[in-house]
């Protein structure tokens, strides 16, 4: 982990009333360790993020001690531009994000009940602090972005950056594969899908005569096992977190005592029950079943596309020709079965993959090919959980090298805007620090500070 990028939730969540505060370098139950402009500092922040860092894994670079006040510190000179700019975030914006910290420390403890004697605080003392927290990375990011997009970088920084870069220290670019890929779904018999559905209508008779729970019935059945561990309880969501076939019957729900009517999405069937709105963002109860494919089914798809993949190497059509013809995956049948590769939400989507950025299904078949080859059919798993069968050419190998900037421009690219960009902040974050009144207490100067100069104006 990047130390010099602590502006996320996790470090920065205040673990109030632990009797550990007074723990920390001294006796004192708390302290003002540093002064940025009319913002204090509190040994007690310190000593909370620090463990609750190490909680999360965190390993230190340096002294926790002094690498902890001085991000706190650049936090504050980011928040105070923020107010002069008058930078603000959404509370929905922000309440998303404290949902999905929250969702995730409830699942780690096993329940809310866990959660609270561990936190020693409510579940809304929780979610409070985590609002804090995050609506104060959610400003800092902003800033940050403001400062970074004013960062261009031209073909002549490229040349520059590589005619000045020692040979040795040359990015290496990993070995990439491009692959197309046809899929095709088995077909679920339609006294499966009349099962399920049969089984959904009969817990919705069950709860609404009060018979038993939804959260129950969701404990027992639901095939969503996140959500089923806590009675089916999704948690806050906003409608753009959710797929719309869901979406557009969760968030219509008015009655929290109604069931609503069965709903088919890419997940399988669903039953949802209200358990409260705020705002745009709700929060339902839902039981999810999954028709099961039957292997007989799987059976013939995968002897359909065996077929498919022997006419291919036959030259009774091209792989492109079968994608449009037979290809059930609507995200790659528009070109030609290529399979695109975005490795986080924002980043350019490319064709070319690491071998361990290939779903492990495809990764497993490809390691064997060569360039230009057709694979036998196989079965993989999606993210949804459902099974698909495929078949994958191997379009193009490229094997690790050095990088060129013939070969991976858009690789060097990116490496010189990141290098830029932080340059950028780096700088501001000097300027501020010349204009800035800082104090920092005996005790906690004695340290090798990322950004020496604190304290000198």
């Amino acid at each position: 982990m990047n130390i010099r990028h602590i502006f996320f939730c996790t470090v920065f969540v205040a673990l109030t009333g632990v009797s550990y505060r007074s723990s920390a370098q001294n006796n004192v139950i708390d302290e003002v360790v540093w002064i940025v402009g009319d913002e204090a500092i509190y040994k007690s922040e310190v000593e909370d993020a620090r463990l609750e860092a190490s909680m999360s894994g965190t390993r230190w670079d340096g002294d926790p001690y002094c690498i902890i006040p001085e991000q706190l510190a650049i936090n504050k000179l980011f928040l105070n531009q923020a107010e002069l700019d008058s930078i603000t975030v959404s509370p929905d914006d922000v309440n998303s994000q404290v949902e999905l910290y929250y969702n995730y420390y409830e699942s780690r403890a096993g329940s809310r009940e866990k959660l609270e004697e561990y936190r020693k605080m409510s579940a809304e003392q929780i979610r409070l602090k985590l609002y804090e927290s995050c609506e104060t990375e959610m400003i800092v990011s902003k800033v940050r972005d403001k400062i970074m997009e004013r960062v261009k970088v031209t073909p002549g920084d490229v040349r520059r950056f590589m005619r000045d870069i020692s040979p040795d220290d040359i990015p290496y670019i990993n070995p990439q594969v491009e692959v197309q890929i046809i899929t095709m779904d088995p077909v679920i018999p339609q006294e499966e899908i009349d099962a399920v559905k049969s089984d959904l209508r009969e817990y919705t008779e069950r709860i609404t005569s009060g018979e038993v729970p939804f959260s129950t019935l969701a404990i027992l059945y639901s095939e969503d096992p996140e959500s089923a561990k806590n009675g089916g309880d999704c948690g806050f969501m906003g409608r753009g977190e959710i797929v719309p076939e869901f979406a557009a019957v969760a968030f219509n729900l008015t009655d929290p005592e109604k069931v609503s009517k069965i709903v088919e999405t890419e997940y399988g069937f669903h039953i949802i029950q209200l358990i409260e709105r705020l705002g745009d963002r709700v929060r339902v109860r839902h039981i999810l079943r999954k028709p099961k494919v039957p292997m007989t089914s799987v059976e013939e798809c995968l002897l359909k596309l065996d077929t498919i993949a022997q006419n291919i190497r036959s030259g009774k059509y091209t792989f492109e020709s079968a994608v449009a013809s037979f290809s059930s995956d609507k995200d790659t049948r528009s070109n030609n079965g290529l399979m695109a590769n975005q490795s986080e939400p924002g980043m350019p989507i490319t064709s070319k993959y690491e071998m361990q950025q290939l779903p492990p299904d495809v990764a497993k078949v490809v390691d064997r090919m060569h360039v230009g080859e057709v694979s036998d059919p196989f079965t993989m798993q999606l993210r949804n959980g459902k099974v698909v069968c495929a078949v994958v050419k191997l379009k193009n190998k490229i094997t690790g090298h050095k990088a060129t900037m013939a070969d991976d421009y858009e690789r060097l690219h990116d490496i010189v805007a990141d290098y830029k960009r932080q340059e950028a902040i780096d700088k501001w974050i000097r300027d501020k620090q010349r204009t800035t009144y800082v104090k920092i207490s005996d005790g906690w100067n004695d340290c090798e500070f990322m950004y020496p100069g604190w304290g000198k104006q």
